[in-house]
């Protein structure tokens, strides 16, 4: 049976629907998108003196779905640029290809994400200007309408997609009680760069569910005490996910490298704790503390992306400072990805900064910030399999070979 899913031949996939919702959202999300901007102009809300409660409660929501969005995009980008150059991840991941995800399905989810956040703007915003005293319970709404489509039981919406995707949440939040598999360490390492995401839901929750937006206001989710050690925890947690991950492997597999593998995610929250601490006390000490911190941190992440997760640096290889296979034809292309994978990889520096701006120019900063680290995994997830696919880097595999994917019947 597990040799008939991966041989039995797919039929012929109709993607003319997907296309074209693909597009009709895309441009649903862009026209409801500029009507939102025109009415909170014409509202005041971006201003100063703006609605402080209003921008608390939309940037966080907002934030939250669009960072998720932006990683669906970027996966699609993946699962494009992985069928071109025809790396085979479905193998690699071990999904079956007749409910594997395409391209087109995650852009459809991107498309659809965004057109229904923004739509649910406009509509809190309406509401807000008409003076409704219900107008919060539309971000709340989406957030419940979310879950729901994610716990969905009925075969719709991806379902197969739906229900893998918990069942590796699960194995991640109770590592290292489960075995590794590549799916559950490559949706981990996800995580590491979803911390902002994490924390937009952190506080999201405190203001739905907790019930602040009926008897206390915004702040109570931000000033409190416990809020703070939450948002801690928070941060370190995709992190020691990753390290208890690692530490499972290096138990099964007696492999060192696991070990180190582990020491780099403990480096990243020793980073993390400093810079929180600076942000509490920031005086010179602290200061230099994140500086040495943060820089050894990410010296270290350098290292094993370019040497253990893409294979680059190979002594004596015939592509200076690559490898002897490489996939992509142009060589200048992966000089260009470590350039940049470099330059992102230093973006905390900005939180040494102590840059003089307005709160609005704060979130912003702050969200772009959080949508280049997702860019960064996006790129990084390229290479990452790329090397998976070319030499079994990650020892997922009892074999180094990957058979290629047999050739898709599309209708588009």
């Amino acid at each position: 049976m597990v040799a008939m899913k991966y041989l039995n031949p797919q039929q012929p996939k109709n993607t003319h629907m997907i296309t074209f919702l693909v597009g009709l959202f895309t441009g649903t999300f862009v026209s409801l998108f500029i009507i939102y901007a025109i009415l909170a102009h014409v509202s005041g809300i971006f201003a100063s003196t703006g609605n402080t409660a209003y921008m608390e409660v939309v940037y966080h929501v907002f934030s939250m779905f669009a960072l998720i969005s932006l990683h669906c995009f970027l996966y699609g980008c993946n699962l494009f640029m992985w069928k071109s150059t025809r790396i085979n991840q479905n193998f690699i991941f071990d999904f079956a290809p007749n409910t594997a995800l395409t391209h087109r399905d995650a852009f459809l989810m991107s498309a659809s994400i965004m057109c229904t956040v923004v739509a649910a703007l406009v509509i809190n915003l309406f509401l807000r200007n008409a003076g409704a005293s219900y107008a919060n319970a539309v971000p709340g709404g989406l957030i419940v309408l979310s879950a729901g489509l994610l716990l969905c039981p009925f075969n719709v919406f991806y379902r197969s997609t739906r229900y893998c995707f918990m069942r590796i949440m699960r194995n991640i939040m109770f590592s290292p009680f489960y075995k590794v598999l590549m799916a559950d360490f490559f949706m981990a390492d996800q995580l590491t760069s979803q911390i902002p995401l994490l924390r937009h839901m952190e506080f999201a929750a405190c203001y739905f569910m907790a019930g602040s937006f009926r008897a206390n206001p915004y702040e109570t989710c931000t000033t409190s005490q416990q809020y703070k050690h939450l948002a801690y925890v928070i941060s370190f947690l995709p992190y020691y996910w990753r390290a208890m991950q690692c530490l499972r492997r290096y138990i099964e597999e007696h492999d060192i490298n696991q070990l180190a593998n582990a020491g780099k995610y403990v480096s990243a929250m020793v980073a993390a704790a400093v810079r929180f601490k600076y942000n509490v006390t920031p005086t010179p000490f602290w200061m230099w503390m994140v500086l040495i911190s943060s820089s050894g941190a990410t010296v270290y992440q350098l290292y094993w992306d370019f040497v253990k997760d893409w294979g680059f640096f190979t002594p004596k290889s015939k592509n200076l400072w690559l490898r002897d296979d490489l996939i992509l034809k142009n060589k200048f292309t992966y000089y260009i990805s470590m350039m940049l994978n470099l330059v992102l990889r230093l973006a905390w520096a900005q939180s040494v900064m102590k840059i003089r701006i307005n709160k609005n120019e704060t979130r912003l900063l702050d969200f772009s910030l959080a949508s280049l680290e997702i860019i960064r995994r996006g790129h990084w997830n390229f290479y990452r399999l790329e090397n998976e696919h070319l030499n079994n880097v990650g020892k997922f595999r009892a074999v180094k070979t990957v058979p290629l994917p047999f050739r898709e019947l599309e209708t588009d």
